[in-house]
């Protein structure tokens, strides 16, 4: 007898070390179903001898994804990135400038809590 349960739609972002994607799951009665919408580059960028993420780059493929999903009720997004960078937010909330990239040079030498 088939499951009257709805089946829910749940999107992650995966920003990966060079490549990311959006990743809808559809859960159904327990069970899970992935499909990949959207897949696209995530390199860092080179500037003031530093490497910094790609900040407007990667807004720009989540607004592609989410353009893709518009007829898609959605339960949730998560996302999943490398936790070590992180960005400076002005008092309204802007982005003050893109973060550096994890692979940037600024660290290398330095102690790493064991």
């Amino acid at each position: 007898m088939p499951s009257s349960r709805p089946t829910k739609t749940y999107l992650a972002f995966d920003f990966g070390a060079e490549s990311g994607r959006a990743v809808l799951a559809h859960l159904h009665a327990g069970t899970i179903r992935t499909e990949e919408v959207h897949r696209f580059p995530n390199a860092p960028v080179s500037y003031g001898g530093s490497l910094h993420w790609d900040v407007a780059r990667l807004w720009w493929a989540v607004g592609k994804a989410l353009a893709k999903l518009d007829k898609t009720k959605l339960e949730g997004i998560g996302v999943d990135a490398w936790g070590v960078d992180y960005a400076l937010l002005g008092d309204r909330g802007e982005l003050l400038q893109n973060p550096y990239h994890y692979r940037d040079t600024r660290t290398n030498g330095q102690e790493r809590f064991q």
